[in-house]
């Protein structure tokens, strides 16, 4: 389904649109002028009981959800860009709170787009995992 983000408000409908981005629970804030994606704690995205800690898959589907919804704004994109690659690194457990996402263009060509995303809970300077992607661009 194609549609343009202009807005935080575009890229909360556009999370409505996507089935798995709306399992998650995931949400769209706006942050000194950039989009802050949150993924709310729900208990069903724990993964290991006895920490608790949010599952990785749970983390690595966020932070795709979010890279691809940050490029998609930044580019006021009507199509979803294809994924090349996406490397995740874990850095800590994510416990039971709420998680936070921001991405960053490092190189926005005709073609390819990188992106790099941090996830922390309750300090961006203790990130609980960093990720890169790469898109192709229709």
């Amino acid at each position: 389904m194609p549609f343009a983000l202009n807005t935080i408000a575009d890229l909360q409908a556009a999370v409505g649109a996507i089935p798995y981005a709306q399992f998650l629970g995931i949400d769209c804030r706006e942050e000194q002028g950039e989009p802050l994606f949150v993924l709310p704690y729900h208990e069903a995205n724990i993964g290991n009981m006895l920490l608790p800690a949010i599952h990785g898959g749970v983390i690595g589907g966020f932070l795709e959800n979010a890279a691809v919804l940050h490029l998609m704004w930044a580019r006021e994109a009507q199509d979803i860009p294809n994924i090349v690659d996406f490397s995740i690194d874990y850095l800590r457990s994510a416990g039971p709170h709420d998680l936070f996402a921001r991405c960053e263009i490092v190189r926005h060509g005709k073609r390819v787009a990188n992106v790099l995303l941090n996830a922390w809970q309750e300090n961006p300077a203790r990130p609980v995992a960093t990720a890169r992607a790469h898109y192709l661009l229709a």
